[in-house]
């Protein structure tokens, strides 16, 4: 079949990085990206891989009456055989032009697991409600990443019937234990094979909660222990006032590394013993927990989207916005990392975990199976066929 994606944008992020892991190992469809916005840095990727991308160069926040012309245009002429839309912008959008251009199966994509006044933005949340009313109409069918954004946008009145959960999948060749990973990062960061070291990937964003963390690592410090932090993702560097502060404040200089972002991540999951989320919101389905535990490095996350459920039974999970249960939840996987047989099952039960239940091929399977059909189920039915 013929895959038209539109997305808001191809900058760094969680969906497009899914949307590019679909499109291009996806041998059997073929698949051209349409971004309302900039080619970014996945547009490359996808060209590099062959891949046909559009885009249509709107501004960020605003719609444009030539981009939403050239994007009817493109339907029209590409006649595509489904079009999948992802995150609130592009179904409404995408969605919308999708079907005055003709398009008969349409299926929206949602990435997020919560909407919270005060903390996401407002337009994103009048763009939500909007979808909700219209998902009866537009969308053959509402494709979630977690459980957790499925309930939430149930009960912001979107359409129940509509609803499959399909979970991010990962290249298990990419992301794996690799020990010359680890050694040439410790190396390069000076940080020999018996410190601890603990990091958290993810960009500077409040809903990352960067600073609750950090005052986890102090309460941590004061315990203790021993240790040192790196700190991976865009805006994650000197250069950021608000966060070296924040080190400076909890008295953390000589343990937490700004490293800015990189794009050697397996490596980077490789080098940790721990991997920390913070999240406080936002989060529907954080990709950086399960490319950790795929290299077999066990996490502790705060309890958002379905961080608990990609964890299972192989690491620990804290309320959010809470330093104090955090580093509690922290102590707890120390504990268990100073018995070394204990800490090796759970390094194995982290990466069998997503081998069995977050492999790509699970995904592309399960993604096959909606368009392939004009379904509309309940969340369980793929999961549970492609689990």
């Amino acid at each position: 079949m013929k895959i038209i994606h539109i997305i808001t944008g191809l900058s760094d992020g969680g969906a497009e990085a899914v949307l590019y892991r679909l499109c291009s190992e996806d041998k059997i469809n073929t698949h051209i990206v349409i971004s309302l916005t900039e080619k970014g840095k996945y547009g490359s990727l996808l060209l590099e891989k062959d891949i046909q991308v559009h885009w249509l160069g709107m501004p960020r926040g605003r719609v444009a009456l030539s981009g939403i012309s050239k994007l009817y245009r493109l339907i029209q002429s590409l006649k595509p055989d489904v079009v999948q839309t992802w995150m609130y912008h592009a179904d409404l959008i995408g969605g919308l032009v999708a079907r005055l251009a003709g398009a008969h199966k349409i299926y929206w994509g949602i990435r997020a697991s919560s909407l919270e006044i005060g903390k996401s933005s407002w337009r994103t949340i009048v763009v939500a409600y909007i979808n909700a009313l219209l998902s009866r109409w537009v969308p053959t069918g509402i494709v979630c990443c977690a459980d957790r954004a499925q309930q939430t946008h149930q009960q912001l009145g979107f359409a129940v019937d509509r609803f499959t959960v399909i979970p991010n999948g990962y290249n298990l060749n990419y992301f794996k234990p690799d020990s010359e990973d680890r050694k040439k990062l410790r190396a390069e960061l000076e940080i020999n094979e018996q410190t601890l070291l603990l990091g958290c990937v993810g960009r500077f964003d409040p809903q990352k909660d960067h600073q609750n963390l950090l005052a986890a690592l102090a309460i941590i410090k004061q315990n203790g222990v021993s240790f040192r932090c790196i700190l991976v993702g865009r805006g994650l560097n000197t250069d950021n006032a608000q966060l070296v502060s924040w080190v400076n404040r909890y008295d953390l200089e000589d343990e937490v590394l700004l490293l800015g972002q990189r794009t050697d991540i397996p490596a980077v999951m490789n080098a940790l013993d721990l991997h920390i989320l913070s999240s406080t919101y936002g989060e529907a389905f954080p990709n950086v927990v399960a490319e950790a535990m795929a290299c077999g490095t066990p996490c502790v996350a705060t309890d958002v989207g379905d961080a608990a459920y990609i964890i299972g039974h192989t690491g620990w999970i804290a309320p959010p916005s809470d330093a104090s249960l955090l580093a509690n939840a922290i102590h707890s996987a120390l504990l268990s990392y100073s018995n070394h047989d204990e800490w090796e099952s759970r390094r194995v039960a982290a990466r069998n975990r997503v081998v069995e239940t977050f492999s790509l091929e699970k995904m592309i399977a399960a993604y096959h199976s909606v368009w392939g059909n004009d379904i509309r189920t309940t969340s369980r039915t793929v999961k549970e066929e492609v689990s």
